[in-house]
């Protein structure tokens, strides 16, 4: 998971998402501590148009989580 990825988050990723959520990812948080195989994301919910709607902070199991597409350089 990189900067800019869309991902698509559901109970697999963490029981808080019983909605599956969509979310572009700012960044993975390294500087927090957490248990072997979960993550923090810093990043945006979207809505069903792609469209920013609320900055979030998440914590989730990483073989949950589904990306979508990356964005090209």
């Amino acid at each position: 998971m990189k900067a800019g990825d869309v991902l698509h988050l559901t109970r697999s990723a963490s029981p808080q998402f019983i909605r599956p959520i969509y979310f572009r990812l700012i960044r993975v948080r390294t500087d927090l501590h957490t248990y072997d195989g979960w993550a923090w994301l810093d990043g945006y919910q979207l809505n069903a148009r792609g469209d920013a709607v609320a900055r979030r902070e998440l914590y989730v199991c990483r073989a949950g989580v589904i990306a979508l597409h990356t964005p090209t350089t």
